[in-house]
């Protein structure tokens, strides 16, 4: 096992997993400080691993009201970057993080995704869950 490798629960080639049996759901609050500082790198690796499923959200993410949009929950989007990023997607959708930032000017969405993971898997009171279950 190392830092940011993936361990199968699973039998893979017929090798049996590294390990018997999960007990339960690790929290955030469980981990430790070396662990709190290696997952923003490790949820980016995962985002960048997998685009169109995070850029899904930029190009589908729905108002929940009239003063309110889903953009909005993600840390350092505001009204006016909200309304840059939907008035784009109208025009066409968003291929590649590296379109999104041309079109849209947000630096590195994929942070702005990461951190919004990170704030879910931290507990932090939110009605609106994103992308992890509760």
């Amino acid at each position: 096992m190392s830092v940011g490798g993936r361990i199968p629960l699973v039998p893979v080639g017929g090798v049996a997993p590294p390990i018997d049996h999960v007990r339960r759901r690790l929290a955030y609050g469980d981990l430790t400080a070396a662990a709190r500082t290696e997952l923003p790198l490790a949820l980016e690796k995962l985002v960048l691993a997998d685009p169109p499923r995070f850029l899904r959200f930029f190009n589908e993410a729905p108002a929940v009201s009239r003063r309110f949009h889903l953009l909005e929950l993600l840390p350092g989007i505001g009204k006016k970057t909200m309304q840059a990023i939907v008035d784009e997607r109208r025009r066409g959708a968003f291929t590649s993080f590296a379109d999104l930032e041309s079109r849209v000017h947000v630096k590195n969405p994929e942070r702005l995704l990461v951190g919004r993971i990170e704030l879910e898997l931290s507990g932090v009171e939110d009605k609106y869950r994103l992308f992890i279950a509760p």
